[in-house]
């Protein structure tokens, strides 16, 4: 290739990974600090450079060199992210930028040059830029192609034109960045990349491979490559200014469909998609409304204008100012109008539903519900997504129709299989048939002279009523939860069986003599087969959450819990110690100012103690599960001496 290299001005940001710590992170960059990469610094901040810290040093040799050194480990990702607004600042005064790597960008030097009044003026008009608009030091080197101009911007020089082989000539070898090669060429008696450029081409060819040909020809500055500029993302964005407000519906979305259109067409024009919609209206008297509209398919321009006109109705046809759902509507009429096309695909790139999910029914209710949302705003339409929690209110977010259903909390592993107690043979579905049992409500079965299951799947001979176990039996106390109760002993909290009396487990772990792996035979020949201990215990990396409720879930979980009072057989308010110790069985339960109500099982307490370390976020409480006459059942929790109704079981 004939003639000299294209010239080319490169913006360098020393000790980028410190600086895109700092950034991202918030470690201060002008204290000791070193980026490890594989145990290995390779970068380090001019205070730690100070202290004897070199890049290529091990951790531990470089702690030892700066006892106060601050270590963060290397991440490619926060680098490019954080340089990101500095290749936006440098576009706004030149075109045509190549990002070489994170801390680095180069441009053809000739545009500039003759546009900011010459090279050296125009580095100085750049470096001036990034300082003020991202507070970020940067150094401008301008030579032959983009390797010397590399070199030069470390030294902050402009190399004047033909003059970059004499530049490069004084160099270490090192300065290649090839360490394999700059030893071997040492060891030859190679030391500068003069001298380096100064052997046949062929003969580095035959002896050094293609690497080191390249190499070859950057040392002689014969950099030829041409820079790989960036395309900036097309402004995708419509605005449209009216010289009279708009304060009508039916003219606003006349507006909003000859703006719609025109944004369909734009992202046509690029192959893209709309997944993702903003819209943005300003008033006469200065007021911004903006509004974000999501849909899981791709917003066709009938989708864009129906969007349009649903917001503009909303905000136009607001309430006056009175208090009720509707939000306040705007002072003045609109007078600018904006789609922002906030998130984007290729048009090909969304797979319709094989079985209908995306069809003709979940659109007409797609588009009734952001209707409502564009006249009552998005928290107007919500839907519920199941999380991770100890508590059944905990576990539950309501999130805005169309937005991501992300749970607030990740969720537990999952819970091994339900429970089966039998006393015979199961039937091949793993769940017990008894014979001659009286009616069970909800569950699969019940045994022989048990009373009523109301939903669970077996009670054994004799045994009391279980309200949400698997098995009860003979002389145990209830069980709402748990698999079994094996003998008279107290109530188990979660697990599989209690057996001791007065024993009460701390958690959601089953505290059990008889069998801590979830299977235990109770004395009247009813075999229990239990989840046991939670076999995923972080399976995944989701947290467990030890101490929340076990299966099933209540079936109505209260906003707001409900004040009550619970007594015992003589009249006297059932009292919970710091110990766990309850004063007295719980025998009726008075809601708010409701009649009381007879209590024919329980089983608890269950002692959550949340955030104990951070006093302003502490929380404890005990919970219970209770049966009532009537059939129902209710989680109870104990907080601060004042008893609560939580939820309500089916």
């Amino acid at each position: 290739m004939t003639g000299s290299p294209p010239r080319t001005l490169l913006l360098w940001c020393p000790d980028w990974p410190v600086l895109a710590a700092e950034i991202v992170d918030g470690v201060p960059a002008t204290g000791p600090v070193a980026v490890l990469h594989a145990n290995r610094v390779v970068a380090c901040s001019e205070r730690a450079r100070a202290e004897g810290v070199r890049r290529g040093l091990r951790k531990r040799e470089a702690q030892g060199r700066c006892p106060q050194l601050t270590v963060v480990e290397y991440d490619p990702g926060r680098d490019a992210r954080a340089f990101e607004p500095v290749v936006a600042a440098v576009e706004e005064l030149v075109a045509g930028v190549e990002v070489v790597r994170p801390g680095a960008c180069a441009v053809a030097a000739r545009g500039p040059g003759r546009y900011l009044g010459g090279e050296e003026a125009a580095a100085e008009r750049i470096i001036e830029h990034v300082a003020q608009s991202c507070l970020v030091e940067s150094q401008v080197g301008i030579a032959d192609g983009v390797f010397a101009a590399g070199l030069a911007a470390r030294a902050g020089r402009v190399v004047a034109p033909g003059g970059t082989p004499e530049f490069l000539a004084g160099l270490p070898v090192e300065a290649l960045g090839r360490s394999a090669l700059a030893d071997l060429l040492r060891r030859l008696g190679v030391r500068s990349l003069g001298d380096f450029a100064a052997l046949p081409a062929g003969d580095v060819l035959a002896r050094f491979g293609f690497d080191g040909a390249l190499a070859h020809r950057l040392a002689a500055g014969r950099d030829h490559r041409p820079l790989a500029v960036r395309q900036p993302p097309a402004d995708l964005t419509v605005t449209a200014d009216y010289d009279e407000p708009i304060d009508r519906v039916d003219a606003a979305a006349f507006a909003g469909r000859a703006l719609a259109e025109q944004l369909h067409e734009g992202l046509a024009g690029h192959g893209l998609a709309c997944t993702r919609l903003g819209i943005e209206a300003v008033t006469e008297h200065g007021q911004e409304l903006h509004r974000v509209w999501r849909h899981d398919g791709l917003l066709t321009a009938a989708a864009i204008a129906d969007r349009v006109r649903w917001q503009l109705d909303g905000w136009l046809s607001g309430s006056s100012g009175r208090t009720g759902a509707r939000p306040a509507r705007p002072t003045a009429g609109i007078i600018r109008l904006r789609l922002v096309p906030d998130g984007v695909i290729a048009q090909a790139g969304l797979q319709a539903g094989l079985w209908g999910e995306t069809g003709e029914e979940r659109e007409r209710a797609h588009r009734a519900l952001s209707r409502v949302q564009g006249i009552l705003g998005p928290e107007a339409v919500v839907t519920a997504v199941l999380g991770g929690g100890r508590s059944p209110a905990d576990q539950v977010r309501l999130v805005p129709w169309g937005d991501e259903r992300l749970p607030a909390r990740p969720g537990p592993a999952p819970l091994p299989g339900e429970a089966v107690a039998r006393s015979g043979p199961a039937p091949s579905s793993g769940e017990a048939v008894a014979r001659s049992g009286p009616a069970s409500l909800s569950g699969e079965a019940v045994g022989r002279s048990g009373p009523a299951s109301l939903s669970g799947e077996a009670v054994g001979r004799s045994g009391p009523a279980s309200l949400s176990g698997e098995a009860v039996g003979r002389s145990g106390p209830a069980s709402l939860s748990g698999e079994a109760v094996a003998g008279p002993g107290s109530a188990s909290l979660s697990g599989e069986a209690v057996a001791r009396p007065g024993s009460v487990p701390l958690s959601d772990e089953a505290v059990a003599p008889v069998a801590l792996a979830g299977e235990s035979s109770t004395s009247g020949g009813a075999r229990a087969v239990g989840a046991g201990r939670p076999a995923a215990r972080g399976m995944g990396g989701v947290p467990p959450w030890p101490g929340r409720l076990p299966a099933p879930a209540p079936a109505v979980v209260l906003p707001s819990p409900l004040a009550a009072t619970v007594h015992d057989a003589a009249g006297e308010p059932v009292v919970i110690s710091a110990r766990l110790a309850v004063s007295a069985p719980p025998a009726r339960l008075v809601v708010g100012t409701g009649r009381p109500a007879e209590i024919v099982g329980w089983v608890g307490p269950w002692p959550v103690d949340e955030r104990w370390w951070a006093p302003a976020e502490a929380r404890r409480r005990a919970r219970f599960q209770v049966g009532l006459a009537d059939g129902t059942a209710l989680l109870l929790a104990v907080e601060a001496g004042q008893w609560l109704v939580e939820a309500i079981y089916d």
